[in-house]
């Protein structure tokens, strides 16, 4: 890739005027500590960050001693040596995970329409399915469609090539550009007879200050000049940090574009974009052998002095930054910052427990997940009879919903389903004020008989006995077990709050019904779409396909929770599909939550936490919709009795109090008497929830029964 001259002239300009600055961190440099140099409040963040980085630790475990029974001083003295460069000698995990992290790295071949390669850059992977690179590298769209992604592009041990793989880019899913800070974020395309992605690994992106301090040695890993990966081990030295950029001390070692630039803990602390040259008193850039460079020598040619890289945690705050995002994309930028597995895939287990619904028939096995696949029984290819559903999205919707539609709502094209389009129809209906959101007086009267023969003899029921009435009441009269389809289902009328807007269950964060539905009909297509690509594989298991499509499921959620979660109960049915334990939710606090019971913490108020509540050691407290979360908790204990069971992962009996003390400090709401009713009608479900209709009997009922 040649580097815009433009880009070269502004990073020459930013060094030239930094002379000072950087002539008197050289000073203090050679005068001693590297712990000198910079701002004590960046030092101490850089200590905490080393106390606590696995890479560091494993390198600190080389002097044999207890580290927890250091001195503050000896252990930034064992720091200054093993860490922060002032020692040559390195544990050799050190190399073990550098070249563990170099899988991520691959090099970018740039071509035209018509498939000429025109140029080479590098690139990182920073999510399972995010690549980082520069803006003058990948700089639109139509670039980054023509672009190709080779990893393993690399020499062996032996001197030979490595098989390499090269991946279509997907710029239509995701792509994020800025120009300034000289970077694109663009997806990468699964190969459908290819190496897994996620196999390479991933580097995340970490906005946390403390990834490096001036005086330390980085290390960049890249494609030069498109050719094999190489490594700059420890070449340049962090001289200089501005507001944006970082600048490091190179001895004539370019950095190539779109390059990651890591600190000694292979934490990415900068994206490498330009350097500065060595020139003579006319300004003309000079050669490593001292000669004037042209530009026919090539850049390879040019004495570069210096290095410039991006600072991550710009990177990171611009992309936080970013507006006008479908649900998709923001799911797949938070993956951008998990930190919790950058070094290998994320790939779910299979815990050998049937976990869709299968049907048998002359030898075909069909399994409902809840797409339908069929595979010859005791073969291990998908059997070419198998059936994608058609998910069509061209058709425009009824007219008389489009006549009525206020302007700022788009509709969702909804062909081939006929139920939704009934219930956005009732929607449209309550819009025009036409039906009532929730009738009062209509719903005590069916309440009432629901429970008639309960009420005439509750005076005579203790706790056990009311327990057990309700647990056959709401089993008898669930007479509906629907499928898990929140966009048909949920959506368009059952969770719709008294504004008629969706709000997501524990951030509040604010949807349209349409907007839900539509982000679920692409997810639904997107599903279709990769599973179509897994089932065009060879030698693909029965195994296999389960773990793929639960691959797909984990990677393409809906926008909907499940307050008990399907782990607890293997995603079965009638569970999963149950309206009950069902709200709207915005994928990233559904993933935040994860299948971690809820708890109160005591510092709830007080702790730093994100919209959708505090998630900690496997416990999660809601930011909002405790109560709404808390009785349909509860209803899941009378309807499924010993589903929940009591272990660490799940519920307690002690665990019940925290859920009984949320209903009573969060009173039934309009919306969850509109959902209770809707969800009651022959349409639906046909059994209601006792806690929304007699929220006194919290107290009368022996929950510890449906706990196993």
């Amino acid at each position: 890739m040649v580097l815009p001259q433009q880009i070269i002239q502004e990073t020459i300009e930013r060094y030239q005027t930094r002379s000072a600055s950087r002539d008197r961190n050289f000073r203090k440099l050679s005068a001693g500590s590297v712990l000198n140099v910079d701002t004590p409040e960046r030092v101490s963040r850089r200590l905490e960050r080393i106390a606590r980085n696995p890479v560091a630790t494993s390198i600190l475990s080389a002097t044999k001693i207890s580290i927890d029974n250091l001195s503050s001083e000896e252990f930034n003295r064992i720091v200054q040596e093993r860490i922060l460069g002032q020692r040559d000698l390195m544990s050799i995990s050190y190399l073990e995970y550098g070249l563990r992290v170099s899988r991520s790295i691959c090099r970018i071949i740039l071509r035209s329409r018509s498939g000429k390669v025109i140029g080479y850059g590098t690139g990182c992977m920073v999510s399972p399915h995010l690549l980082l690179t520069n803006n003058h590298v990948l700089s639109s769209v139509e670039e980054a469609t023509s672009a190709l992604a080779e990893f393993n592009y690399q020499s062996s041990t032996d001197g030979q090539m490595l098989q390499s793989s090269a991946y279509e880019l997907d710029p239509i899913t995701f792509f994020i550009t800025n120009k300034q800070l000289d970077y694109s974020v663009v997806a990468v395309k699964e190969k459908l007879d290819g190496v897994p992605l996620s196999d390479f690994g991933w580097n995340p992106l970490i906005e946390e200050q403390g990834k490096v301090i001036l005086g330390e040695y980085l290390n960049i890993i890249q494609h030069p000049g498109g050719e094999p990966k190489q490594v700059a081990l420890r070449e340049n030295q962090l001289v200089d940090l501005l507001d944006d950029f970082l600048h490091y001390q190179t001895d004539t070692a370019a950095g190539s574009s779109g390059s990651p630039v890591f600190n000694d803990q292979w934490e990415v602390v900068g994206l490498h974009h330009s350097g500065v040259p060595k020139m003579d008193e006319q300004g003309n850039y000079l050669t490593i052998d001292g000669s004037v460079w042209t530009p026919a020598m090539g850049e390879d040619r040019i004495a570069w002095i210096a290095n410039e890289g991006v600072r991550v945690s710009r990177i990171v705050e611009d992309i936080k930054n970013q507006q006008n995002l479908s649900q998709i994309q923001r799911n797949l930028r938070s993956s951008l910052f998990d930190e919790s597995q950058p070094l290998k895939p994320i790939i779910p287990t299979i815990n050998g427990k049937q976990t869709m619904n299968n049907n048998i028939n002359n030898g075909i096995v069909t399994w409902t997940i809840p797409l339908q696949v069929s595979v010859s029984f005791g073969q291990a290819s998908i059997a070419s009879s198998a059936e994608l559903p058609s998910v069509t999205v061209n058709q425009t919707p009824d007219s008389q919903i489009t006549k009525t539609q206020p302007p700022d709502v788009e509709l969702p094209d909804i062909k081939g389903y006929p139920e939704l389009q009934a219930e956005l129809k009732q929607l449209e209906r309550l819009r025009q004020g036409e039906i009532s959101y929730y009738d009062e007086a209509e719903d005590k009267r069916d309440r009432d008989q629901y429970y008639s023969e309960i009420l005439s003899e509750l005076n005579s029921l203790n706790k056990s006995k009311l327990y057990n009435r309700l647990s056959q009441l709401l089993k008898a009269t669930h007479k509906k077990q629907l499928s898990y389809d929140p966009k048909q289902h949920l959506y368009p009328w059952v969770d719709v709050q008294p504004d008629l807007k969706l709000r997501s269950i524990y951030s509040q964060l604010e949807f349209t019904p349409e907007q839900i539905i539509q982000e679920d009909l692409q997810i639904e297509k997107m599903r279709a779409s990769r599973l179509q690509e897994i089932m065009l594989r060879e030698s693909l298991t029965t195994a296999k396909l389960i773990e793929n499509v639960d691959v797909l499921e984990a990677n393409l959620p809906f926008n909907c929770e499940h307050v008990v979660p399907q782990s607890w109960f293997d995603k079965a049915s009638p569970m999963r599909g149950d309206l009950h334990h069902l709200f709207a939710c915005e994928t990233q606090c559904n993933s935040f939550r994860s299948n971690s019971p809820f708890t109160d913490f005591p510092d709830f108020e007080e702790a730093i936490r994100n919209n959708c509540g505090k998630s900690e050691g496997k416990k999660f407290e809601p930011g909002f919709g405790k109560g709404e979360a808390a009785r349909a908790t509860l209803y899941f204990l009378l309807r499924y009795p010993g589903l929940i069971n009591n272990s660490n992962q799940e519920y307690k009996p002690e665990n019940l109090e925290i859920l009984l003390d949320w209903h009573k400090k969060h009173p039934v709401t309009e919306h969850e008497k509109h959902r209770n009713m809707a969800i009651a009608s022959s349409q639906k479900q046909g059994n209601r929830n006792p806690l929304i209709d007699f929220p006194e009997w919290a107290d009368l009922i022996d929950f510890r029964l449906g706990i196993g």
